[in-house]
């Protein structure tokens, strides 16, 4: 074979190769409608087996929670399946009895939470209220309008219904209460299985340099769950606490209440803070019959529940968990959209999982960037990925 002919193979092969390249680089048209349908389906997915996914959730988050403690006891002699059964009877200990002690009190609550709002409306609107002069406006609207139509005011019709808040909270209890044992019934086969589940996750992948970053993205995971579900409760319980004995130098009847849902609601970013104070404020203001004093307390909830947001925890969390808020808002009323209540709670421990997986992965390094804070420090791993590839 002559130069020449050697220079003309090796340039068709070249050119064979930059159009093979030049093709792979080119998205496939139906990469975007595909991609769409696929989130879309996903989405439904979700709705419609969010009875079973929340609980699967749930464990598989408190899964992560436990592996530290466990291979602490494991290593003290208690064997995994003990281990297992320990966590699921302290959780079921804790539920039942907070069930007992609370359900009276919380029932009574729920029960007279629509009289409070309508007795509250009645004071704002009544004579001598802050918002009578509004409430007089809508009558005079309501009059206009009805001599603009010739006084033949349309028939209204009222519809009575036996359903209320208390009944909509109890009749979603039964099937919550199943949720919750499927959930430590998972919980416990998974503790028990020990590191069988991870290590069949390792298992999976092919080459030694992800087995190691899947055991590395795994162990993250682990400790991120774990300081975030610790300080979180401590704060929390530390914030009920705070808020209970505010709510009793008030002169509030059962400001323990106020404090055990200050508590309970505090794992829910931004709307359980709102909510909270809208109940103690409105408690407080039927109570009182003042309207200075429901708003000072409604301030004295708010601040408190600030003053944790902005100063205690990142103080105790430091930039280990330092979340995009924007994001975390987000992911809290997406969950919230499409799993309930329980959804916000386990809202921002999947963000953390998500944003782990993020930094382990380099394709994905800046989506993890992303939904971090502006002032957090990139993830170790994220840096080793990088320089990975």
């Amino acid at each position: 074979m002559s130069p020449e002919d050697g220079r003309t193979a090796r340039d068709a092969q070249s050119a064979v190769r930059s159009d093979r390249h030049g093709a792979e680089g080119r998205p496939h048209p139906l990469t975007v409608p595909v991609t769409g349908i696929f989130i879309i389906l996903l989405i439904q997915a979700l709705i419609v087996a969010a009875g079973f996914l929340l609980p699967v959730t749930a464990a598989l988050l408190g899964y992560f929670i436990l592996n530290a403690p466990r291979r602490g006891l494991q290593r003290l002699g208690v064997p995994a399946p003990i281990a297992a059964a320990l966590f699921t009877l302290t959780i079921t200990a804790v539920v039942v009895f907070g069930v007992t002690a609370l359900a009276v009190p919380v029932q009574a609550f729920v029960t007279d939470l629509p009289t409070l709002m309508d007795r509250a409306m009645i004071q704002l609107t009544g004579p001598g209220g802050p918002l009578e002069a509004i409430s007089l406006a809508a009558e005079a609207t309501e009059e206009a309008m009805d001599e603009a139509n010739g006084g033949n005011a349309p028939m209204q019709v009222e519809v009575v219904s036996d359903s209320s808040i208390a009944s909509s909270v109890f009749s979603v209890a039964p099937g919550l209460l199943s949720q919750i044992i499927f959930a430590v019934c998972l919980l416990f086969f998974l503790v028990a299985s020990g590191d069988t589940f991870i290590q069949k996750a390792i298992q999976i992948a092919d080459r030694f340099e992800d087995k190691r970053a899947t055991l590395q993205t795994i162990r993250m995971i682990e400790r991120g769950l774990g300081n975030y579900l610790g300080s979180i409760t401590l704060i929390n319980i530390g914030l009920g606490i705070s808020i209970g004995v505010a709510m009793w130098f008030w002169g509030m009847p059962t400001a323990y209440l106020f404090g055990i849902m200050a508590t309970a609601l505090n794992f829910v970013p931004f709307v359980g803070a709102v909510i909270g104070a809208a109940v103690a404020g409105i408690s407080g203001f039927v109570f009182f019959q003042d309207t200075f004093a429901g708003f000072g307390i409604f301030l004295t909830y708010y601040a408190l529940t600030a003053f944790e947001g902005q100063f205690v925890t990142p103080a105790l969390l430091g930039q280990r968990l330092r979340l995009n808020k924007t994001m975390v808002f987000l992911s809290v009323a997406f969950f919230a959209w499409i799993w309930s209540v329980m959804g916000m709670v386990v809202a921002v421990p999947m963000l953390i999982v998500l944003k782990v997986i993020c930094d382990s992965i380099p394709r994905l390094n800046k989506v993890g960037m992303f939904l971090g804070d502006a002032d957090g420090i990139v993830s170790p791993m994220a840096g080793k990925g990088r320089r990975a590839s």
